[in-house]
């Protein structure tokens, strides 16, 4: 070969190393950035335990800022308002009754038939309407126009298949899914909108009296004789329940609480000694709860920031924007999701419906969890180890929200003494009762629990671990389908016209 031939062939034999290399170098580039985007769910992963010592330590702060919050306005930040419900219904209740739910972007029209025994529902008539965006931001004449006119169609339906329209007035349960310092069993002050609602006018007024008005002005013969819900329905099926949750696109509970043990307001006399209690809880904080750099900036960019903690951890309003902050960082990690995608980096461009679709999407290649990244998120052909990544994003965030909903539930069960370690009464826990557990139930509603199946999962599982197998097995967490709607109505008819006020102050 002529020195031509061997020149050749050694420019060729360069240019193959060189080429080699280039290749080696951008697999090792590659490995790189996929070790730094496991990196980003390694870290998630841990930021985010919840092993059962963690859990129980949320379960004891959330017993005592119970107690704080019974003990004095403000003593906490979980609010502890009262209800002024001492009566539940206990199954007697006979006639027909009507409820309004407005709790989120649709409200609901209820009018239940009652049939004088424990849980004789003999029907029901449902009548949903989503809320328009601008009554959303509007006044409150505004909104409380467009539900009262939705409650009057609903109504006049009814008169339409009779000779005579009914003459009785009919009595409202009014289920208004907003924090409410209540100042009776059918009136309540509002305090702050959340769930994107933002009507300034309402904003320290009796939302009970703003219905009644926007009812009177639609000519109804309506009286709102209840403030609430999901608890009554519980208690109307089940005398043991003393606590109901409700997890969907926002968060709450409330529970039946000794009238002796509400110390901020001495002298409050119920015939049963009871009374409900609305804890807004999703407020509640505490420095055991696993809080990521996600959480902190979702918190900073929201309208709320350094309000609603709980919530923003473990309801269905904020999942799918965590997930997609984890996403959003990955992407800037690796370019193993494609070219950038500006849909990723938009606030709530990722809804909790799709993020719980992409968990439990069963498929071999995970076509669903494709299917979303490319149509909702601009992120087309993304490959299956990506995939599967993704699928672990929704896991941990889906795993730490159930399991601190659970922790907060046996919080309530250990502050009225029925988690099987006696509770605490009047600030002093007590170990004096007998070790035999009661049997309990809580009410729960809300589409986190009830649509979404990996979520129920682990917070049973979850409240087993907290509790033990012996005492879980005296706890029985009952779903409640439209329990803040149908519970108002319930309540209306155990707190109807005829019956007295038996709440009072000395």
């Amino acid at each position: 070969m002529g020195r031509l031939g061997v020149g050749i062939a050694a420019g060729f034999a360069v240019a193959a190393c060189i080429v080699a290399a280039a290749m080696v170098g951008k697999r090792v580039k590659r490995r790189r950035k996929w070790k730094k985007m496991v990196k980003v769910l390694e870290e998630l992963e841990e930021s985010c335990g919840t092993p059962v010592g963690r859990l129980k330590q949320v379960v004891d702060a959330m017993a005592v800022e119970m107690h704080a919050g019974l003990a004095s306005e403000g003593g906490s930040k979980l609010k502890m308002l009262l209800t002024y419900v001492d009566k539940l219904p206990n199954g007697r209740e006979k006639g027909t009754y009507y409820a309004l739910h407005l709790g989120g972007t649709n409200f609901r029209v209820l009018r239940v038939h009652l049939g004088d025994q424990r849980s004789a529902i003999l029907g029901q008539d449902i009548a949903r309407q989503p809320i328009p965006q601008h009554l959303m931001t509007s006044t409150s004449e505004d909104l409380l126009d467009f539900v009262a006119s939705s409650l009057k169609n609903f109504i006049e339906k009814e008169d339409d298949g009779l000779e005579q329209p009914s003459p009785r007035r009919r009595e409202l349960g009014f289920t208004f899914s907003f924090p409410v310092k209540q100042t009776s069993v059918s009136s309540g002050i509002l305090i702050k909108w959340t769930k994107g609602f933002a009507i300034e006018d309402m904003i320290g007024r009796d939302v009970s009296e703003c219905l009644q008005q926007a009812i009177a002005r639609k000519g109804q013969d309506v009286r709102v004789a209840a403030l609430m819900g999901t608890l009554a329905l519980g208690h109307y099926n089940d005398e043991d329940t003393v606590a109901a949750v409700v997890i969907g696109t926002g968060t709450n509970a409330c529970y039946l609480e000794r009238a002796d043990a509400i110390i901020k307001c001495q002298g409050l006399l119920t015939t049963s000694g009871s009374m409900v209690v609305n804890m807004e809880w999703g407020n509640f904080w505490s420095s055991h709860l696993p809080r990521t750099s996600y959480d902190v900036d979702l918190d900073v960019a929201s309208p709320n920031p350094n309000d609603q903690g709980f919530e923003k951890m473990i309801s269905g309003l904020y999942l799918g924007d965590i997930v997609r902050r984890v996403l959003l960082r990955m992407s800037q990690e690796s370019d193993d999701f494609g070219p950038a995608s500006s849909k990723l980096a938009v606030p709530f461009a990722l809804r909790t419906p799709l993020m719980a679709a992409m968990h439990e999407d069963d498929s071999p290649d995970l076509s669903e969890v494709a299917k979303i990244l490319g149509e909702v998120l601009e992120l087309p052909d993304v490959p299956v180890k990506v995939r599967k990544l993704v699928v672990k994003v929704c896991d941990v965030i889906t795993r730490r929200a159930a399991r601190l909903a659970a922790a907060g539930i046996v919080g309530i069960l250990k502050k009225i003494g029925r988690d099987g370690s006696g509770g605490i009464a009047g600030g002093k826990f007590r170990s004096d009762r007998p070790s035999r557990m009661r049997r309990t139930v809580v009410a729960i509603e809300g589409g986190l629990y009830t649509s979404y199946t990996l979520f129920r999962e682990y917070l049973n599982e979850a409240m087993k671990e907290i509790l033990g197998e012996e005492i879980s097995s005296n706890v029985i967490l009952r779903v409640m389908e439209d329990g803040s709607g149908i519970g108002a109505a319930l309540l209306a008819a155990a707190n109807s016209a005829s019956e007295v006020d038996r709440v009072q102050l000395q």
